[in-house]
């Protein structure tokens, strides 16, 4: 299959951005993002146009007269109710309306911590090894099929722009499970295309800002 085809290259970082994959082409396509910086930027597109289908809307205000008929739809006895009973009226709406309140600030804050982004890192021989996944002040990473480190050493995980740099994103809890705090700087680089990778370092992680040991596992990150 030639991969230089530009038609070929759209409607495969198109079916990966949408989801329509299956997994093993999954991970073919993510070994060749790694490898092909423009392809990157293909996917980054597809990402950010796929992205602006879910921006919320302006809020429009609602006309008087179409308040009026809800009104008339869920209370049509209000003309008939004496007027002691406004008061009870007014406290069932009321409380609708804290509960409404309620729902959407509890459906802000679930939503606020809900993951944006995932990779699946893989071995050199195509095995998943580290699941990621990107929130928005931190990554929440899980192992999968680890290998085992002396306890002199470090797991440490970078994030590789398209311009090929690694840039550290820190030290992998112990075991592999937990989460990773991201600062100001790491934050902006979720959601670029990039892609992700784990090197094996000394203990406390590289001494010089880049990767000194070998590297073991690798993947794309990609929207959800």
């Amino acid at each position: 299959m030639n991969y230089q085809t530009p038609s070929l290259r759209r409607a495969l970082a198109a079916d990966y951005a949408i989801g329509l994959m299956s997994s093993a082409a999954r991970r073919r396509f993510e070994q060749l993002l790694l490898e092909d910086a423009a392809l990157r930027a293909e996917l980054a597109q597809w990402q950010e146009s796929l992205a602006s289908l879910t921006e919320a809307l302006p809020e429009q205000p609602v006309p008087e007269r179409v308040w009026h008929g809800i009104t008339a739809r869920i209370e049509p006895q209000v003309l008939h109710v004496p007027e002691k009973r406004q008061f009870w009226n007014w406290l069932r709406v009321t409380a609708a309306v804290c509960s409404l309140v309620i729902a959407v600030t509890l459906g802000v804050i679930y939503n606020r911590d809900n993951a944006r982004y995932s990779a699946t890192l893989m071995t050199a021989n195509a095995q998943p090894a580290l699941k990621v996944e990107a929130h928005e002040d931190y990554l929440n990473v899980e192992p999968l099929t680890l290998a085992v480190i002396d306890p002199g050493q470090s797991l440490e995980l970078w994030a590789i722009a398209a311009d090929g740099k690694p840039i550290s994103l820190g030290l992998l809890p112990a075991g592999g499970k937990g989460k990773v705090e991201l600062n100001d700087a790491q934050k902006a680089l979720i959601g670029k295309p990039i892609a992700l990778a784990v090197s094996l370092e000394p203990k406390g992680g590289s001494p010089t800002g880049q990767p000194t040991g070998p590297v073991l596992y690798q993947g794309a990150l990609a929207a959800l």
